[in-house]
């Protein structure tokens, strides 16, 4: 029987070290990221600072985050390694978020701090579509969450951070 436990145990162990959990992601400098990306997010924010990047990797699949700041807006840009953008998060303040998302909210977490207001935009065969509004909170038992809520104010997810 210890022997079955163990070998179940060790097949665990190598069955989760192959299969990402989730996307890893680490710091990449800008002069390292691909050109194509960097004319890309050049191009769709002609005068936005680019800031840092990340390369996001999710099995086989890369993708990279570039932050950037166009005036007092702050961005991030995912994009494919070709330089096809497929998510843009743009910060915005509370004052700009839907009224029917801002009460969505308020009716699920009364009394919350807000930390941290997006909004979501994916591109779709280079269509820009409002996919919803990320918000990161704190709720009134001290436990942070980031919530995505569609722009009709329907809690899509939550997940604690």
């Amino acid at each position: 029987m210890k022997k079955l436990l163990s070998l179940c145990a060790g097949m665990l162990v190598m069955v989760t070290a192959v299969s990402p959990m989730n996307a890893d992601e680490e710091k990449v400098a800008l002069e390292k990221v691909p050109k194509v990306v960097i004319d890309t997010v050049k191009k769709r924010f002609p005068k936005a600072e680019l800031v840092e990047a990340a390369k996001e990797t999710d099995g086989t699949k890369i993708e990279y985050e570039i932050s950037l700041k166009d005036g007092e807006t702050k961005y991030d840009v995912m994009l494919t390694p070709e330089g096809k953008i497929t998510l843009i998060e743009k910060v915005i303040s509370a004052k700009d978020l839907p009224k029917v998302v801002a009460a969505a909210l308020e009716e699920k977490y009364p009394k919350a701090t807000y930390k941290v207001y997006e909004e979501m935009t994916k591109v779709i065969d280079g269509k820009e579509v409002l996919a919803y509004y990320e918000v990161l909170l704190e709720t009134t038992d001290k436990k942070t969450l980031e919530v995505e809520v569609s722009p009709e104010g329907k809690i899509l997810a939550e997940e604690k951070k």
